[in-house]
């Protein structure tokens, strides 16, 4: 699978629906679950699902990382019986990824692959809008239903990974860093790095070479 961000950190979780409908909990067999419409909807062996982020799912996953080794196991227990309940209300056409024409997305994964490769520069939804010849609203909604998030979001999220990236593997300095990446200056850059890592950049360098760096700070391939 190719991930938008080019990487991925995240928690695979396999279900055996037949144990599964042989030893339903208490709390699904109370909601009524039909294992065999998940089964029919979202195991089909030719294809695959998948949502763009929201908030429910980042309920049902987020408090899972960083539990305390007691807790995981409970909570594992809770929050796989939470996501088949979830995906119990839904349909493959719910899927943020389904509603888009491929021309639609392909013309989105070719402004993506602009605004990744030229970070330095940043773009107005103005002047993509003019240069792919699409509304601002459409430009805006669709990005936002391929990817997950809204431009901005979305690339300041990339710019601050990519200067992970570069803090982990090469000797630029922090000035130079903030410039390829597209920041006017030093200080937002750094203000920015601090706001998403609770590092400053030098110390997030400092940290990752020294092997100290906290887990959810690393960048995983």
């Amino acid at each position: 699978m190719a991930f938008p961000l080019g990487y991925c950190e995240g928690i695979s979780i396999f279900i055996h629906l037949k144990n599964l409908s042989d030893h339903l909990p208490p709390v699904l067999e109370d909601a009524g679950l039909d294992i065999n419409r998940i089964d029919r909807l979202f195991c089909r062996g030719d294809t695959s699902t998948a949502f763009p982020a929201s908030p429910d799912i980042d309920g049902i996953f987020r408090p899972l990382y960083g539990l305390p080794e007691h807790l995981r196991l409970p909570y594992f227990r809770l929050k796989v019986q939470e996501l088949l309940l979830f995906l119990s209300r839904l349909s493959p056409e719910d899927s943020g990824l389904a509603q888009y024409q491929s021309r639609q997305t392909a013309l989105m994964q070719e402004i993506h692959h602009q605004l990744t490769e030229h970070l330095d520069r940043r773009y107005t939804i103005e002047e993509l809008s003019r240069q792919y010849l699409i509304n601002t609203s459409s430009l805006k909604e669709t990005f936002k239903g391929v990817y997950g998030m809204p431009i901005a979001t979305y690339m300041k999220d990339y710019r601050i990974h990519k200067a992970m990236e570069l803090l982990q593997h090469t000797d630029e300095s922090i000035a130079e860093i903030a410039a390829k990446i597209g920041y006017e200056t030093q200080g937002k850059f750094t203000k920015t790095f601090k706001d998403f890592t609770n590092l400053t950049p030098s110390t997030y360098r400092k940290k990752y070479r020294e092997g100290t760096l906290p887990y959810d700070r690393k960048r995983t391939d």
